[in-house]
């Protein structure tokens, strides 16, 4: 389970066994959601924010601040995916404790 950005609490990862469509899973305390992009033309088309199966999703805050992390890193995400699942390499732990704007 690779852990590759921590941001304001919340821990953004990947199980070693994922599938596609390519996501990632964020928890904060007992609570988890996780994020499927959808690429199109080589390019992010959109960002989905999904339940996980018996969990609590994040909600309130965590959730906005989930949200705005996608938003500024979606890109790295996918390059960490793809870098991880498809090129069998090892992605770096980044922690961002700013918040971002």
């Amino acid at each position: 389970m690779p852990k590759i950005f921590e941001y304001l609490g919340i821990i953004i990862f990947f199980y070693s066994n994922e599938h596609e469509p390519i996501h990632v899973h964020a928890t904060h305390d007992s609570f988890e959601s996780k994020a499927e992009f959808y690429i199109v033309g080589g390019e992010i088309s959109e960002i989905r924010i999904k339940l996980v199966k018996d969990r609590k999703p994040l909600k309130g805050a965590k959730l906005k601040d989930f949200e705005k992390f996608l938003e500024v890193y979606a890109d790295k995400i996918v390059q960490k995916w793809v870098d991880y699942f498809v090129y069998h390499k090892d992605v770096e732990f980044e922690r961002i404790t700013k918040k971002l704007k």
